[in-house]
């Protein structure tokens, strides 16, 4: 996404020999939990910086995406109290997150 005030959450594992991320690589280490906290902990840090910044997150397949879905479901009423959540659906626009829906993509907004 390339429009400003719009900033896509990508992440991964950093293959040490290219200094490239991986967003495609399974790990199955178990830190999936982890990695989730660690997402939201920055878009906090983020959004605290910059407060009207709009944030993107997608999974780079189906599985992840529906991961991220769960992550946000089980973190709604939390997140609902700092941020405007939607979803992003297949005809390409945006509405308010509702749990149980499957979607391609979310968009997060620091409330002020």
């Amino acid at each position: 996404m390339n429009i400003k005030g719009y900033f896509n959450v990508a992440f991964g594992d950093l293959d040490l020999k290219t200094r490239e991320i991986n967003d495609g690589v399974i790990t199955n280490n178990g830190d999936a939990t982890k990695v989730l906290a660690t997402v939201v902990s920055t878009v906090y840090a983020f959004t605290g910086r910059y407060p009207d910044a709009h944030i993107f997150a997608t999974g780079s397949s189906e599985a992840r995406t529906r991961l991220y879905r769960m992550g946000i479901t089980n973190n709604l009423e939390e997140l609902k109290n700092d941020f405007y959540v939607y979803r992003f659906k297949v005809d390409e626009s945006f509405e308010s997150f509702s749990v149980g829906e499957d979607y391609l993509g979310f968009l997060i907004t620091r409330k002020n």
